[in-house]
């Protein structure tokens, strides 16, 4: 009987497979051998695509009349400094002795491609191969996975689309690279006082540098807008609040051009002639300024706990509270993964599997030796609602491809003390988001008052105008998921970004006074009735100015990556509309680290804060001047799209490398037509004030 050939991605995830599966295996030179399984391990890429010059040696000069670029048939090679690895592997995947291969690289479209490479380049025929697809590195998920592999052929289409996906990349970044740095190099070089300009131009790069150039514009171009709000404090028993005006159809303002929007005034001098109006009733009709109570509305509003972690909310929630970087958020998450605390991270996922959700009580019974969390477990445990976690929200087959969402697998803890105070704190971050989908939902008690003034006749038309002041409450009743994650705003969470420092609430946005804090203010207000008048104390004019849309920092960058280049700061909007991203949550983090290592952005590593250098933006410049669509989110995600149907057999590989070629051949033709590239230095002229001093 021939051996079984175990080959996993790195030596580390090798280590586990043999210890589960619990053969007396010897270490040999770059791989371990028992009487019937040899385990081995790639080291990451061990092939990669040859450059031009491979095919021909005068490619190796950059030449228009070369471009575009594309082979008939694409040549691969051997990574130099990994060659003696690559060496073992494929003498071990050759081996007669070898009967059947386990391919056990990371589960997913890069893990794949890995190994697709080196089985090409070693030639390996007549073996039975297997696809091993697991979620985690625990020695039950390990054995599941083995002894559930498929052959390998059903991942053929997942290995089309990697294939593709290395091929769109080496096309558009060799064709469009040497195509800019030929046309306009010389010109970015010029201004940027160096002797050459090489331009670096990538499908997904590109697309995201344009995303905070255009950002960062908006803000520089932004005119903000002063405009004045008036507030009304009302006495109630021995405390008070505050209500703010807003013109309603009986409102002496209303449609006036002097209003900001529905609630201040584009002039000070309006605000204070609407508080004199009101004072100026109160002296007529020789009564103390007081309003009455013309509708009270009571609701209650539960909130439930958010869907769970994929990557690019980790990434984003790791940049706010940790400030450290999406490709370091990875690092970290992918290090607990390989010592067994998490699931598989590269995942776009935010929900369970049907398969997992049935057998959810392990991780939760797992965290009960996770002495932070671990009175949370037994009440999640308690409360038995981990049963019928298949028919909620948070149990979604449809929306899972390769992973479902990263949570903790109750295991690995004797690890626990390794991990670096920010790895720890990712690492409780993760379990509380679990945890809390098992509790009920917050429940808030919300009340909102309507308080009028008195009605005065209006001289004009003789109609009956009122002003109304708004005032609105909110009372958590029950904290619900909030004992897992802590209450949003309690005084003991530390601030972490101007938003939650500032207190105003943002723009079109009402405020809510929360009574958490004020028990007799709360109980007044439950007894509160319609028709009630509240003593007025005093009139306030709040001066305001519209605010330029924030910059992203990194984490807000890889959501808005995620989501075609769209922003959405609701988190629960996010999850309803979340469609094709750009990049994939294996290479969001990547992508930004190169950005930022050729120049063309900049991260300040304190506050994570992202903007565009002089440098990136005389490139987003010549972009916009020669292929524009290089720039558009919505193409660059219908790619990443096109990539998904090939692996799911929607459409070929041929139909995608046809469009493909047509698109880059496009590209070469129009810029290769542009007569004069100089002209480029009108555009660099609107750039340059920005970073040049006295310019």
């Amino acid at each position: 009987m021939g051996k079984s050939l175990f080959i996993a991605e790195k030596p580390s995830v090798a280590q586990e497979f043999a210890k589960a599966l619990k053969k007396n295996v010897s270490r040999k030179d770059g791989y371990m051998e028992g009487d019937d399984v040899i385990v081995t391990w790639c080291v990451g890429h061990l092939v990669t695509m040859s450059y031009p010059e491979a095919y021909d040696a005068s490619l190796k000069s950059w030449r228009m009349e070369t471009l575009p670029f594309i082979p008939a048939a694409y040549k691969y090679e051997v990574i130099a400094n990994v060659k003696k690895q690559f060496d073992i592997v494929a003498g071990l995947l050759n081996r007669p002795d070898v009967e059947t291969i386990y391919v056990c690289t990371d589960s997913g479209r890069e893990g794949e491609y890995i190994y697709r490479l080196v089985e090409q380049e070693a030639h390996v025929t007549g073996k039975n191969r297997r696809r091993v697809w697991i979620d985690s590195q625990t020695e039950e998920e390990i054995k599941r996975g083995i002894a559930e592999a498929k052959d390998l052929s059903a991942y053929d289409n997942l290995s089309a689309s990697a294939y593709l996906r290395a091929k769109e990349d080496y096309l558009m970044g060799i064709n469009f690279s040497r195509l800019l740095t030929l046309k306009f190099g010389n010109q970015v070089a010029r201004c940027l006082n160096e002797e050459r300009g090489v331009i670096s131009i990538g499908r997904v790069m590109t697309c995201v540098l344009g995303m905070v150039v255009r950002r960062e514009r908006e803000i520089r171009n932004f005119q903000k807008t002063m405009y004045y709000r008036v507030n009304a404090s009302f006495a109630l028993g021995s405390g008070t609040f505050t209500g703010e005006w807003k013109t309603t159809p009986d409102s002496f303002y209303d449609g006036s051009p002097a209003l900001y929007k529905e609630n201040g005034f584009k002039k000070r001098e309006d605000a204070e002639a609407l508080i004199a109006r009101a004072k100026n009733e109160a002296e007529r009709t020789e009564t103390p300024a007081a309003m009455e109570v013309l509708s009270i509305e009571r609701k209650t509003e539960k909130k439930n706990a958010p869907l769970l972690y994929n990557l690019a909310e980790l990434q984003n929630d790791c940049s706010r509270r940790f400030k450290i970087s999406p490709d370091e958020t990875l690092r970290i998450i992918q290090d607990l993964y390989e010592k067994k605390l998490v699931t598989y991270p590269r995942t776009d996922a935010r929900v369970l599997s049907t398969a997992v959700a049935k057998e959810i009580d392990k991780n939760i019974k797992g965290l009960l030796r996770y002495e932070p969390a671990a009175q949370l477990a037994q009440e999640a445990l308690n409360m038995g609602t981990y049963k019928n976690i298949a028919k909620t929200k948070y149990t979604n087959d449809k929306q899972i491809t390769d992973h479902y969402a990263v949570i903790p697998t109750g295991q690995g803890f004797n690890e626990l003390p390794k991990l670096s105070h920010t790895a720890a704190g990712v690492y409780d971050m993760i379990v509380r988001r679990f945890l809390s989908i098992f509790f009920p939902p917050a429940v808030y008690k919300k009340i909102a008052l309507d308080l009028g003034g008195q009605p005065t006749a209006n001289e004009t038309t003789g109609a009956q105008n009122r002003e109304h002041f708004f005032s609105n409450f909110k009372i958590l009743t029950e904290e619900g998921y909030f004992k897992v994650t802590g209450i949003p705003g309690a005084a003991s969470k530390k601030k972490t970004d101007k938003s939650e420092e500032d207190g105003e609430p943002k723009e079109g946005e009402e405020e809510e006074n929360d009574l958490r804090n004020s028990p007799d203010l709360q109980r007044l207000l439950e007894e509160l009735k319609k028709g009630s008048h509240l003593p007025v104390q005093d009139f306030a004019i709040r001066e305001s100015e519209t605010q330029p849309p924030a910059r992203y920092n990194s984490g807000t960058l890889i959501l808005a990556m995620e989501n075609a280049g769209q922003l959405i700061e609701d988190e629960e909007l996010r999850a309803q509309i979340k469609g094709s991203g750009i990049g994939t949550s294996a290479t969001r983090a990547e992508i930004l680290k190169k950005l930022v290592t050729i120049q063309y952005l900049h991260l300040n590593k304190k506050t994570q804060i992202i903007t565009p250098t002089f440098r990136g933006e005389l490139v987003y410049e010549v972009v916009v001047a020669s292929m524009p669509q290089m720039l558009n989110p919505d193409l660059t995600a219908s790619w990443e799209k096109g990539l998904s149907y090939v692996a799911e057999g929607t459409i070929s590989e041929d139909e995608y490398m046809k469009k493909l070629s047509d698109f880059i051949t496009r590209r070469c033709v129009n810029v290769k037509g542009i007569e004069h590239p100089e002209a480029i230095r009108s555009r660099f002229a609107g750039v340059i004030p920005f970073y040049r001093k006295g310019a």
